[in-house]
């Protein structure tokens, strides 16, 4: 059975409460190991506010990174079977030959960090009519207007925005933009059980 995805806790742990929701779209929530939720919450929230406060400045770009080769190592040693690319600047942004549309077409799930008047995480799922799936855990009484941006509130699932892939290529710190390109992070995590292959997502424009 799958489990709705989640909104953050705090001001903070948009890292984690995204891993997490990556997971929690890819596999079942039998199938998740306690050991896993664990260490993502461990591993997160490690940096450090001007007050010397750890966590109140969210999760940096090294735990993300080594979040991701530790679900690497976690897939091939036969717990789960998740696997991991983490990707960073140029290699980040959307579009139809990049990685990350790729892997949205597959099957796969994307977590990215972009801005939300600070930098923070999200989840992509997935591309309808040309549109990003995305699912923003940071939640509001009050829906942010935004032009390219549709807000969905029956897909707990999956996604809880509807996103034009311009608004995140911009290399500003604007609403759900990806910013500057030598700042910009993604972890691609794929189920392998799941996971489609190139020739069966082929797709023929005219």
């Amino acid at each position: 059975m799958k489990n709705p995805l989640h909104y953050q806790l705090s001001e903070y742990d948009c890292g984690p409460t995204t891993m997490l929701n990556a997971i929690s779209f890819l596999f079942e929530r039998e199938e998740i190991s306690p050991v896993l939720i664990r260490n993502v919450m461990l591993y997160c929230l490690d940096c450090y506010n001007e007050e010397g406060i750890m966590g109140k400045r969210g999760t940096s770009t090294a735990a993300m990174m080594f979040l991701c080769n530790w679900l690497n190592g976690f897939g091939k040693i036969g717990h789960l079977p998740i696997s991991g690319t983490y990707l960073s600047g140029e290699r980040v942004w959307i579009g139809e030959d990049s990685l990350i549309w790729d892997a949205l077409c597959r099957g796969g799930a994307v977590v990215v960090r972009l801005y939300y008047e600070c930098p923070h995480y999200v989840l992509l799922t997935g591309i309808k009519d040309r549109k990003i799936l995305m699912f923003d855990p940071y939640y509001e009484e009050e829906v942010m207007e935004e032009s390219g941006v549709i807000s969905v509130k029956d897909q707990p699932f999956s996604h809880n925005k509807i996103v034009d892939q311009r608004c995140f290529n911009r290399e500003t710190m604007e609403l759900y933009a990806l910013g500057p390109v030598d700042g910009r992070e993604a972890v691609i995590l794929f189920n392998e059980n799941t996971r489609q292959t190139p020739e069966k997502t082929i797709e023929y424009f005219i």
